[in-house]
């Protein structure tokens, strides 16, 4: 295995790496999506990581600007946080969750109009068989590789499009 430097994670290296997980990422979004395998919501996410944390692949996190004064969503983000780390769950955090609405289609609207909740957004397996996208693979290594050097939850930025 290849260990990098530190002049390689910072600059023109690391920006790419950034550019290319966070391309990783909408791949697995995009392939996840038609499968039934996205849990959209902080309750929700919640719910299925009560009822089955181990079929859970990758959690996302996702925030504005504006959301970092939200005390209430920081405890929900801190709560999800500590169970995805003590469950073996790669944690993903994401700065720009209007690039992510258009990701998972809907334009963040719910079909009954109502916006829907972005903050978290659960991967899950597919039941029928075991997931191997190298996309998922890419993300998850990246996943690990930041906790090695004890980012345990590294920030990617969801370019525009």
């Amino acid at each position: 295995m290849y260990n990098m430097t530190f002049e390689e994670l910072s600059g023109d290296y690391s920006q790419e790496r950034m550019d290319s997980v966070a391309k990783a990422l909408e791949e697995v979004l995009t392939s996840a999506l038609p499968q039934g395998c996205i849990t959209v919501g902080v309750y929700e996410a919640a719910k299925s990581l009560n009822v089955d944390p181990d079929n859970v692949v990758l959690c996302i996190l996702a925030t504005d600007d504006e959301d970092v004064k939200d005390v209430a969503l920081q405890i929900h983000f801190t709560l999800i946080q500590a169970f995805c780390c003590e469950n073996d769950i790669n944690i993903l955090r994401v700065n720009n969750t209007r690039r992510l609405a258009e990701i998972l289609g809907g334009g963040g609207k719910q079909s009954g109009g109502e916006p829907m909740d972005l903050h978290c957004v659960l991967v899950t397996s597919p039941h029928s068989t075991s997931w191997k996208d190298p996309a998922l693979s890419k993300v998850n290594r990246f996943c690990r590789e930041s906790r090695c050097m004890d980012q345990w939850v590294p920030i990617i930025n969801l370019p525009e499009r």
